[in-house]
């Protein structure tokens, strides 16, 4: 049984990437730039500094950090007038994990105000700990956010499963030695290297993230063997 499940945020919590490319190309627009909705796909999941570097690229006159707060600001201005919306099984999953006693934190490189404004409209204490863009040294695809959460709530990395909708998400948490499930969204997830892939959380419940933690804990025990 796994000790904790380590979520994503953004396209594996709530649907915001809308948002983000929605706010990404009236940036890009207002400095007389174009953006398409393939540019904004390879951004799913990247840092937000990373993401800022291009951009700037694609002629947006501001620095990083400034970037990073137009598009945060954008994007929580348009939860607070449009909602936020949950991706499909994702809040009923996180009941039931809470239910069986299995711990969670939110691993986001969004912002941590941005983060929290999300927590804050779920209508229980869904998360234990949150690990935002602004708290980490080296973002996804570096195992370093999903080490930090599992440092947090002092367990083993190994004893916790990754929810990720990218694939600079899935690297993140395979790299970091957790049990990595990925849930496409907007764009497909084979070759990044998930232990699972499943279309949806909807219907699923902790009997099967367990039952997901078991099977591969149990399948890469026995590829070990001499």
């Amino acid at each position: 049984m796994p000790r904790a499940v380590l979520w994503d945020m953004d396209g594996t919590l709530v649907d915001t990437e809308p948002y983000w490319m929605a706010a990404e190309t009236a940036l890009i627009e207002s400095y007389g730039g174009t953006w398409s909705h393939e540019q904004a796909l390879e951004l799913v999941g990247n840092g937000l500094l990373e993401s800022a570097t291009q951009l700037r690229a694609a002629g947006v006159d501001m620095e990083p950090d400034a970037i990073v707060n137009k598009l945060t600001d954008d994007v929580r201005a348009a939860l607070a007038t449009e909602g936020v919306p949950f991706r499909p099984g994702a809040r009923e999953l996180l009941r039931d994990l809470h239910a069986a006693g299995i711990r969670t934190a939110l691993v986001t490189m969004s912002l941590r105000r941005m983060a929290l404004n999300v927590v804050d409209l779920i209508d229980f204490d869904a998360f234990e700990y949150v690990v935002a863009g602004d708290d980490v040294a080296l973002p996804k695809p570096h195992p370093t956010p999903y080490l930090q959460g599992a440092e947090l709530l002092g367990i083993d990395i190994a004893e916790a499963v990754v929810i990720e909708d990218s694939g600079t998400g899935l690297r993140s948490g395979v790299a970091s030695g957790a049990v990595t499930l990925g849930v496409p969204h907007m764009i497909p997830l084979d070759g990044y290297g998930a232990d699972a892939l499943w279309p949806t959380l909807e219907g699923r419940t902790a009997a099967d993230i367990v039952e997901l933690y078991a099977s591969t804990r149990q399948a890469k025990a026995a590829e070990a063997r001499p």
